[in-house]
């Protein structure tokens, strides 16, 4: 059926992670592919949730679920990209901030010297000049011997944020570049942005609340029926799914993880999909094959009357623009969810060979009701 599709360009900026750069604790770990915590507030806003639990299937570096920590909300999020599902849980952790002090000053009081750094392929050390990836070392060590695993985690975070700021690595896209430039002391910055981290523990109010962040599969929810009030997501976007291979380095620096894979979703990776729409590209039904599975959990686990908040992004393909978001609504509804709006939050050009322009993309967001 056709859907009645409604601007909202004014929220562009809040279906990106850009808003998040300012904010304590959002911005400890910055994630390109993320929404805003703006966004999550204004969703909440929108459907006066007040009580009940909100689940992200796609969760992330955590946003929606340190947006409903601000908020008083119960929340569940689940990730399978290592990095991001670390991330979400150390940003949505409690800690005891005399003793992450504590452990700052130990750290600064450590003495150079040099690690062995022959196991790391000249593909990554590419990356980093000498002084700083012996540095990047020197302190990963420090920080893997710290006992107490929440305190290790918070440092270690800090360390991934760090490293990623004191290279020559620029992402572009789903690619990862080398551009050398002028970069800032490793030490000195670390020890900065460890205190700095430490500061917004206080700067970030919270409000009691039940937060569980785990690894999950989106299409096989570890969750019982119908216990979800609301569901505020994105998954990955059509046409992008090895995005996140741009986190390669920082995955086998600090987590020991090497290859080439989907590490944030199996979203789309099937190479035998069912053809739920025949005349498009194989993997472009992939991606809605495992997308319809997906929603056939959310309504299982939903309550009756649960309000769903997906953001997602249509396909630039050579021929083509593929319509993620209709096409996305029409499963919702023959799964059973009633599509209630179609709000437009961003609009660009899908072109080829980089000046043929094929259509217009748009970025939506999709909100269903149960």
């Amino acid at each position: 059926m056709p859907y009645e599709i409604q601007d909202r360009l004014e929220w562009g900026d809040l279906a990106t992670f850009v808003p998040n750069k300012p904010l304590p604790i959002y911005n400890w770990f910055y994630y390109k592919e993320g929404f805003s915590r703006d966004l999550v507030f204004k969703l909440i806003e929108m459907f006066k949730l007040r009580k009940g639990t909100v689940l992200d299937p796609f969760c992330g570096v955590g946003t929606t679920n340190l947006a409903c920590r601000e908020k008083g909300l119960d929340s569940i999020g689940f990730e399978l990209s290592p990095l991001a599902l670390f991330a979400a849980r150390v940003k949505t952790t409690d800690y005891n901030v005399s003793e992450l002090k504590d452990t700052l000053k130990a750290i600064k009081k450590i003495k150079f010297r040099k690690l062995d750094r022959s196991w790391i392929p000249s593909s990554i050390q590419r990356y980093f000049n000498t002084h700083t990836l012996d540095d990047v070392l020197l302190f990963r060590n420090l920080v893997e011997s710290i006992e107490d695993n929440q305190i290790k985690d918070f440092f270690r975070l800090g360390l991934i944020s760090s490293a990623t700021r004191c290279s020559y690595m620029y992402k572009d896209g789903s690619v990862v570049k080398r551009k050398k430039h002028p970069i800032p002391p490793f030490r000195k910055f670390y020890h900065h942005r460890m205190k700095r981290m430490i500061r917004d523990l206080k700067k970030l109010k919270t409000k009691k609340c039940e937060t569980l962040v785990s690894r999950g599969d989106a299409r096989k929810l570890k969750l019982g029926n119908e216990s979800i009030d609301f569901v505020i997501t994105s998954p990955p976007y059509l046409n992008k799914i090895e995005y996140t291979k741009i986190y390669n380095v920082e995955e086998f620096l600090f987590f020991g993880i090497s290859g080439k894979r989907g590490v944030r979703s199996y979203i789309g990776m099937r190479t035998d999909p069912e053809r739920i729409f025949p005349s498009l590209p194989d993997i472009a039904n992939a991606y809605f094959s495992d997308m319809s599975q997906a929603l056939s959990e959310l309504y299982r686990v939903c309550k009756p009357g649960a309000k769903l908040a997906i953001v997602v992004g249509n396909g630039c393909f050579p021929d083509r623009v593929v319509e993620s978001d209709i096409l996305l609504s029409e499963l919702a509804e023959k799964i059973g969810f009633k599509v209630r709006n179609i709000y437009v939050l961003n609009k660009r050009w899908c072109t080829r060979q980089r000046v043929i322009k094929v259509g217009v993309l748009r970025e939506s967001l999709l909100v269903f009701e149960k």
